[in-house]
């Protein structure tokens, strides 16, 4: 397989309802010490499209680059090793020489979740060692490598937006419907926060953050994402903070619309009055907020692949699955290496929990 590329300008970028392969994501990372490109794609198989590329140098000394949920358009299954190769070796040609890897983080349904499609359950994964033998079946390289970590979510709980929204809130499970009338109940609003109210969401953020045990971010990652969308920038993209509250705030989230998708992108809920059902509250009116924007899905985001409690998103799992939906099975993060020293290095890094610090995932 070949692949003609195109350099173009980042502006030029198609509409997509895949938030971060959008002008406006490439501004947000710009601002966060990414350098942005932009390419038109042709395959000799047939599909073209368009993706946006990333590249930093690391701390650690290597060049990276990195497609975010990209491409959005790519082959059947079988084929994708062979486009992903071929994708590779042509990007390679527009990169500098000090770049390690191309990290591919796809939005593509995993094959194993179409093959499991036919009314049987999610069988999870393979081992690692055989989702790379069957990626790289047929290529000339054999140098796909599946990523340590998945940059952005590869098990997604997403919301069908299109039936009226009373039939949404009668396919929730009766537990989550109470407890969005026992929020109504007890006096519980959300409202949507000005910019200025960013450090209280932040705050909550990091009390989350230490409740649950889990990395955080830094709090310019959440300003680029209000000041890249400031007006006048030319971003067709919605960026909005949501906030629920009793007497104080008890949950707020971040979340994106591009195109006919919104997207929670992060979240935070306070750790007193869990008995005024604020989260439940905060997602009901985000949902409804979508919908009235004209969305048709709505993606919760990070779940457990399945009902499995020893899963550290076992509680996220329970949480959204309330709300309905479907799980959606994506390919997850890959990586091409082109240099194999430098590469080998990094994944030590990685091994060890550095890399979320260096890359600051989206979600």
């Amino acid at each position: 397989m070949n692949i003609d590329l195109q350099p173009k300008k980042v502006s030029a970028l198609l509409p997509t309802d895949i938030p971060f392969q959008t002008a406006y994501w490439s501004e947000v990372k710009s601002r966060l010490g990414w350098q942005p490109a932009a390419f038109d794609y042709r395959s000799s198989t047939g599909q073209a499209g368009d993706v946006l590329l990333l590249t930093r140098t690391l701390d650690s000394g290597p060049g990276v680059a990195y497609v975010p949920q990209g491409p959005e358009a790519g082959p059947e299954p079988e084929q994708q090793g062979l486009f992903l190769e071929a994708l590779s070796l042509a990007l390679a040609k527009h990169l500098d020489s000090s770049v390690a890897f191309v990290r591919y983080d796809l939005p593509w349904t995993s094959p194993y979740a179409l093959e499991a499609a036919a009314g049987q359950s999610w069988p999870g994964h393979p081992a690692v060692r055989l989702r790379e033998l069957r990626m790289n079946f047929g290529t000339r390289t054999w140098n796909l490598r599946k990523a340590a970590l998945d940059l952005t979510v590869a098990d997604a709980l997403v919301i069908d937006l299109r039936p009226p929204v009373e039939k949404i809130f009668a396919g929730m499970k009766s537990k989550t419907r109470y407890n969005i009338r026992l929020a109504r109940k007890r006096g519980v609003s959300v409202f949507r926060a000005p910019f200025d109210k960013l450090p209280l969401f932040y705050d909550l953020y990091l009390q989350t953050a230490k409740r649950n045990g889990f990395a955080t971010c830094a709090y310019s990652s959440f300003a680029a994402l209000f000041s890249a969308s400031a007006p006048g920038r030319g971003s067709s993209e919605t960026i909005f903070l949501l906030a629920a509250r009793g007497s104080d705030i008890l949950a707020g989230g971040i979340f994106v619309i591009a195109g006919r998708q919104a997207l929670y992108l992060y979240g935070a809920s306070a750790g007193e009055r869990r008995d005024l059902m604020g989260p439940y509250a905060l997602h009901w009116d985000a949902i409804r907020l979508a919908r009235n924007k004209g969305c048709l899905t709505y993606d919760m985001g990070a779940v457990s692949p399945g009902p499995d409690s020893s899963h550290p998103f076992y509680g996220l799992y329970r949480f959204k699955t309330g709300f309905g939906g479907e799980i959606v099975h994506r390919s997850g993060s890959w990586d091409f290496p082109y240099h194999q020293e430098s590469y080998a290095s990094f994944r030590t890094l990685e091994s060890i929990n550095q890399l979320a610090a260096a890359a600051e995932p989206a979600s």
